[in-house]
């Protein structure tokens, strides 16, 4: 499908999901969180070419810093859940650190721990990106946001801020990043939707989740994100078209995170609120 975004045509996918995101609030986006693959690990290069293969909207990706300042892609602190190896990120060194392969349920793979650098290659034109950012520190921070200005994609990354108020730091370090601001009750998404800065959407929460205050964002320009992780993803498990409902039944969410990517674009699908 031809699609005229920002004044350019052109036919990728990315094209299509930036239109949707910008420009059709009815359709809900599906973001996969650490490239979930029942058959590969979490945030490898091979998950992100699956769901890039898969048609998902977004990928969610978590970023920390090797001891000689390397941006690579791990959730956790230690590479202990993840790889066949022990210890801290934070402590070892990228040659140590490619040493080792990742491990998916509970088998070594051939998967190596990716640098950020190759993940933005290799997602380049293709799908959105969800930056989580774990790295400890403003240098790794102003690494990361001048990788993304030196390869322009500003465009289709989210820079997720755990806490609103780091958005005039990163900012600092590039005028262009767009925001996924975490909202913790409504006074949050009331400073939120104050801030001067690119924030494209709001990332909300069950507990605060109203759809008067959830029409407010939306009201705004931005997208409500929220997540199917934990108990919908389990019930969509368990029974299939028992958990997403449940989500849904929260009106104005248009971003939904999950561990089931592809069972949830399906589910959009067969409902209407996907392309």
């Amino acid at each position: 499908m031809t699609l005229v975004y920002a004044g350019v045509t052109a036919q990728s996918s990315l094209d299509s999901i930036l239109y949707d995101f910008h420009h059709r609030p009815d359709r809900i986006l599906v973001a996969s969180h650490r490239a979930s693959h029942p058959d590969l690990p979490e945030n490898s290069l091979a998950a992100i070419r699956e769901t890039i293969h898969s048609g998902i909207d977004i990928v969610e990706l978590d970023i920390r810093e090797t001891k000689d300042g390397v941006l690579v892609i791990m959730h956790d602190k230690t590479v202990d859940r993840t790889t066949n190896g022990t210890g801290l990120v934070a402590e070892k060194s990228f040659a140590e650190l490619q040493q080792l392969r990742l491990v998916h349920n509970g088998q070594v793979t051939q998967e190596k721990i990716p640098t950020l650098k190759e993940v933005l290659q290799l997602v380049k034109g293709k799908i959105m990106l969800d930056i989580d950012y774990k790295a400890e520190g403003r240098r790794a921070a102003r690494s990361t946001a001048k990788l993304i200005r030196k390869m322009k994609m500003e465009e289709q990354c989210l820079f997720f801020l755990y806490d609103y108020k780091d958005a005039a730091i990163y900012n600092r370090f590039n005028k262009r990043i767009q925001y996924l601001a975490r909202a913790y009750n409504s006074d949050d998404v009331n400073a939120i939707l104050s801030l001067p800065y690119k924030i494209p959407a709001v990332h909300g929460d069950h507990k605060f989740y109203t759809d008067s205050l959830m029409v407010t964002i939306r009201n705004s320009g931005k997208r409500v994100w929220m997540n199917a992780l934990g108990k919908i993803d389990e019930a969509e498990k368990t029974k299939p078209g028992e958990g997403f409902p449940q989500l849904l039944l929260l009106k104005q969410t248009n971003i939904i995170q999950t561990d089931l990517p592809v069972a949830l674009l399906r589910y959009l699908q067969s409902a209407g609120r996907h392309r």
